[in-house]
């Protein structure tokens, strides 16, 4: 009897972990929406798909208000964060104060999330991936505070070059008047580094842009350190190193070819907050 009890516990634990390893499969949460909700964040309303299965390990889908959240268990930090972005979401955004908060996500297993802890002393920003100055309600800019949608960002790099990526973003979705965005990090080479021997640190941030009028996009690409220097890639060479197929809808053709991105505006010491 007593063996048939812990083979039915594994049995119990590997299901769990499969169920948390699908993005369809959402966690119970008053922070987690269902999935029919979560499609209007995606191109067509198709969610990315893994190209390189290690990464599917312990990960969970989260859908918040004006955004969603691949996160890993493995990293404790999201692989990828999409929302779409409007004149109209942006214009309501501006109207938003505010008010940091960061914390944990209770919609995770304690085992898989990272907490407040981990970044404490750490010396590096809590790095937004959707950031808060696009959430077009408080209680949107609420959930961008949840640790699933951060990872620990040189402070040089959040606070400046990085910012300015993110208002070239909206400025360009302001233009266009829609983009679809997908933000995350790359973990490259044979070693990466934690924080509280926990949380992955990024060797890259990316954030990709796709225009579903004009049918086009590209990708920034910045290494998680401090300096002003980054890439304007293809679609198609930055899902082949993130091993995630980002936007699934969008033909080869338009990936392979990078459309023109604005140039971030960098923010310097003394520079008034946006």
């Amino acid at each position: 009897m007593k063996k048939f009890k812990l083979l039915l516990l594994a049995l119990v634990f590997i299901v769990s972990l499969i169920v948390a390893s699908s993005f369809g499969n959402f966690l119970p949460s008053s922070a987690v929406a269902q999935n029919a909700d979560c499609q209007k964040h995606f191109v067509d309303g198709k969610a990315p798909v893994f190209t390189r299965p290690s990464l599917q390990q312990s990960t969970a889908g989260l859908c918040y208000d004006a955004f969603s959240v691949m996160h890993s268990g493995v990293s404790r930090t999201p692989l990828w964060s999409a929302e779409r972005l409007t004149r109209e979401s942006i214009a309501a955004a501006k109207q938003v104060h505010r008010k940091d908060a960061f914390h944990a996500e209770e919609a995770l297993p304690a085992a898989m999330r990272a907490e407040l802890y981990d970044y404490a002393r750490s010396g590096y920003d809590r790095g937004h991936m959707t950031p808060a100055a696009d959430m077009p309600s408080e209680e949107a800019q609420h959930q961008s505070f949840s640790l699933a949608n951060i990872v620990p960002q040189d402070r040089e790099n959040n606070q400046h070059l990085w910012s300015g990526i993110e208002g070239a973003t909206r400025h360009l979705a302001n233009q266009r008047g829609e983009l679809f965005v997908m933000t995350g990090p790359l973990f490259e080479g044979e070693q990466v580094q934690r924080i509280n021997g926990r949380v992955f640190v990024p060797t890259h941030v990316f954030k990709a842009i796709y225009d579903p009028v004009k049918k086009e996009g590209a990708a920034w690409l910045a290494a998680n350190a401090a300096g002003d220097q980054y890439q304007v890639i293809s679609l198609a060479e930055l899902e082949k190193r993130a091993g995630i197929n980002l936007f699934p809808a969008i033909p080869d053709s338009v990936k392979t070819h990078p459309s023109a991105l604005p140039e971030p505006r960098l923010r310097r010491r003394g520079d008034s907050e946006k």
